[in-house]
């Protein structure tokens, strides 16, 4: 591969067991880098883990909560013993559905903790390590949610806008010590997630609502995971040396088209 290679560099995909994880995981390990999976359940990573292996790539799974502080630090700090980290990827996440009236406490207070907490707890660890190695590229995902209001969806909105400015502060403290902070702002991208969330709200209308779905896109249709595994591999490659401090809307058009 003569462009977007990762050959000897170490990544870390939180959430890297399903969906866009699963995708950006592949992405990167098809260019040649060691992808560390971290995800809070272990079958889905491994089942990722297996796939990247069997095609000759490289993958380790590791069991984390992205949630737990010290935790995330050990899994980090194991990893980069091991092999220098160069990449990370905040991707782990969770979605709310509900305005504010329909957003208890406990609901902001597991989205603050994994949407948020989650990606600080691992740019703390990381950051440290990437300064000693000389540098790294990191890609958090963010959502179009974070620039535009999308109906109910309150708290899930605030946790993604807070991913937005923590990109940008990243990119700002670190530029000197040659670390990258870029975010990934996707809009509805066809995941296992959205199947069981029609199929759990909508029985017998999968098929209607699936095409009502794709339409809010202006482009037709929903993101493919792969789509997104493809710019993270590119952002978090030597040809994107030039760009950090940025959000990477890939939305069909959404933000710019919607309403004109």
């Amino acid at each position: 591969m003569s462009v977007f290679n990762l050959t000897g560099k170490c990544a870390v995909v939180t959430g890297g067991g399903s969906g866009i994880g699963e995708a950006i995981s592949k992405a990167l390990a098809g260019a040649g880098a060691l992808v560390n999976i971290l995800d809070l359940t272990t079958e889905g990573a491994q089942r990722v883990a297996d796939e990247i292996i069997a095609k000759g790539g490289k993958a380790i799974v590791h069991q984390a909560n992205v949630v737990d502080h010290e935790g995330v630090k050990n899994i980090i700090k194991k990893i980069n013993d091991n092999q220098p980290i160069n990449i990370l990827i905040n991707n782990a996440g969770i979605a709310h559905v509900g305005n504010v009236e329909a957003c208890g406490p406990d609901d902001l207070d597991k989205l603050y903790n994994v949407n948020i907490k989650g990606v600080y707890n691992a740019l703390h660890a990381v950051i440290p390590f990437m300064k000693e190695n000389g540098g790294g590229a990191i890609v958090n995902m963010a959502s179009i949610a974070s620039s535009v209001g999308l109906f109910d969806r309150f708290a899930y909105s605030m946790t993604k806008g807070a991913v937005l400015t923590m990109t940008y502060s990243i990119a700002k403290d670190y530029v000197k010590d040659g670390i990258r902070c870029n975010c990934i702002s996707p809009a509805r991208v066809h995941t296992p997630f959205v199947d069981g969330f029609i199929s759990k709200n909508y029985p017998g209308q999968e098929a209607e609502m699936f095409e009502k779905l794709s339409a809010t896109q202006p482009i037709g249709r929903m993101a493919k995971p792969e789509e997104i595994g493809n710019l993270a591999l590119y952002l978090v490659s030597d040809e994107a040396s030039f760009l950090t401090g940025t959000d990477y809307p890939i939305d069909g058009g959404f933000i710019k088209l919607n309403g004109k």
